[in-house]
């Protein structure tokens, strides 16, 4: 049975500017070892030991690359060690990705997540965020645990966050 929670939250150009949406990841990262792939400006690390990568050099991480660059890499950085949960929050469409990443276009994001499991624990949890409620999916080995949808008011689209648990 996948658990539905909902909340209301002002929306925000950095999502875990939200305390209720960082009060909810941070249940999700909590002594975990955490690839944030669009890491944006707002850290995890207080929760978690946190990778943080993100295209834009004008935020704090530890890698500015593409997403898909950074998981085909990442085995040469750490060959050892896999993530435990991995969370995507990508621009949610291409008109986001234009605006918010400085004219860049966002990773070929279907490739991303066909990678993320070379990088990731067995049972590890990969946590989207998006205008879907689906993200990796049965076809990529995994299963919904939790969906979180979060409504902004008004006119403004609802954001969907997905808990995807690997089972294969």
């Amino acid at each position: 049975m996948v658990e539905v929670v909902y909340f209301k939250t002002p929306l925000s150009r950095y999502t875990f500017d939200s305390p209720k949406i960082m009060d909810w990841i941070v249940k999700h990262c909590t002594d975990k070892y955490v690839l944030n792939l669009f890491a944006g400006k707002n850290k995890l690390s207080h929760c978690c030991e946190e990778v943080r990568n993100d295209k834009d050099v004008t935020m704090n991480a530890d890698h500015h690359m593409d997403a898909l660059n950074f998981v085909k890499a990442y085995p040469r950085f750490q060959p050892c060690r896999l993530f435990e949960v991995v969370v995507l929050d990508p621009p949610y469409s291409f008109r986001k990705s234009m605006e918010m990443y400085n004219g860049h276009r966002a990773s070929r994001f279907n490739q991303v997540k066909d990678a993320l499991p070379t990088i990731l624990v067995p049972d590890g949890r990969v946590i989207t965020f998006g205008y879907h409620s689906v993200s990796m999916g049965m076809s990529r080995g995994f299963e919904q645990e939790e969906i979180l949808l979060m409504s902004h008011g008004g006119a403004i689209h609802d954001t969907i966050a997905v808990v995807e648990k690997r089972i294969k």
